[in-house]
């Protein structure tokens, strides 16, 4: 016989609520806590065949969950994984995939070496100084000119738009001579760069149909056919 349910007294109720920093910590809290207690069930059965079908239905349950990646085999191996690591590799049972191991779980990638360049003038970047190690490598020549010509206009153009004044040429050769090792030297050459409107020249679209501000709008008569001058807008003070 089942027994009728007992009604609880409200002190008890309350004395024996579950709080979530007193409970297990999930190892996987997307899947919530219901999962997580139904693994640690399956965990404790004794029976083999029945600890299997448990693990099954588990997955099947877990698969729910994202139902468009159930049946794809890589999703499925995904989901045998995590059921281990979730009953922290107690549950015993047969798996179609290689089972996991705590150590390979721990396991740390190495640590990725990012490159540690603190440049004197940063405001030139990395690829400045690429730039004049390969212009260093060069013979002697127009094309070597040219790149060193190239090189310093790219030079006062990272310039400027770090500082917007004005920035003299003999200043950009100095930081070349200095950047190169005192392999290329302009100091006393008579090469000028652009100009530093040229350099920050940004190229301004209008279109047609806006006409600038400040220019009155010209309404055309076309019932008169050329004849009198175009009327201009005028702005009636009168409308409220």
């Amino acid at each position: 016989m089942i027994e009728k349910y007992k009604k609880e007294a409200a002190n008890d109720v309350v004395f024996n609520l579950e709080y979530n920093s007193e409970r297990q910590r999930l190892l996987i809290p997307e899947y919530g806590r219901h999962l997580q207690k139904l693994i640690d069930q399956a965990t404790v059965i004794e029976d083999v065949e029945t600890r299997n079908k448990a693990a099954k239905y588990i997955i099947q349950v877990m698969g729910s969950l994202n139902p468009h990646l159930r049946d794809v085999p890589d999703f499925q191996h995904k989901l045998w994984d995590q059921l281990f690591i979730m009953s922290d590799f107690k549950l015993d049972v047969t798996s179609p995939y290689p089972i996991p191991s705590r150590d390979v779980l721990q396991l740390k990638p190495d640590v990725l070496h990012y490159p540690q360049n603190f440049p004197k003038y940063r405001f030139y970047g990395n690829n400045i100084k690429y730039m004049i190690d390969v212009a260093n490598k060069w013979e002697d020549g127009e094309m070597k000119n040219a790149l060193v010509l190239v090189i310093a206009n790219h030079m006062k153009k990272s310039y400027l738009s770090w500082n917007k004044d004005t920035v003299k040429d003999d200043v950009i050769f100095e930081h070349l001579y200095e950047l190169s090792g005192g392999k290329i030297n302009l100091l006393q050459s008579s090469e000028e760069l652009l100009n530093t409107t040229d350099l920050l020249r940004t190229n301004k679209r209008m279109s047609n149909k806006i006409a600038p501000a400040g220019q009155p709008k010209i309404q055309s008569n076309k019932n008169n056919k050329g004849q009198g001058k175009p009327k201009t807008f005028q702005k009636n003070n009168n409308q409220k």
